[in-house]
């Protein structure tokens, strides 16, 4: 077995490893204790190692160094065209309403009663709503 790659965090050696199996490569996940117990000993040992058998090599690097990053944003857009509900308008941006008036609360009595709303506001029209459409 050889390391195919390394990571500072287990997590991210667990994703890799679900892309190497999702694709019929066997892997193995070394030091992930080590440094889950130690984490400060992640970079004194050289990371989690994400190791593999020597004849996966090629094929597990070109899955490795893949970046999916653009064809989940393109989905995203291909497959959902949010816009605003009063003016139609697709500038829409996520937005919490009250932070303000929360944090002032929580300034003048020093008790925290939060009363924030998560949702999302048009950059036009200023209308703001729970879920788009």
């Amino acid at each position: 077995m050889i390391v195919v790659a390394r990571f500072s965090f287990p997590h991210e050696a667990h994703i890799a490893k679900t892309s190497l199996e999702a694709a019929g490569i066997e892997s193995y996940i070394a030091d992930e204790h080590t440094v889950n117990t130690q984490w400060l000993y992640s970079n004194a040992i050289g990371g989690v190692r994400l190791m593999i058998a020597e004849q996966d090599l090629e094929q597990a690097s070109l899955i490795l160094d893949t970046d999916f990053s653009t064809a989940l944003s393109a989905e995203k857009s291909a497959t959902s065209q949010d816009c605003c509900p009063e003016c139609g308008s697709v500038n829409i941006e996520p937005f919490t309403k009250g932070k303000r008036s929360a944090f002032l609360v929580f300034i003048l009595l020093g008790f925290p009663l939060f009363f924030y709303k998560h949702g999302y506001r048009c950059s036009e029209c200023e209308h703001f709503c729970e879920n788009v459409e």
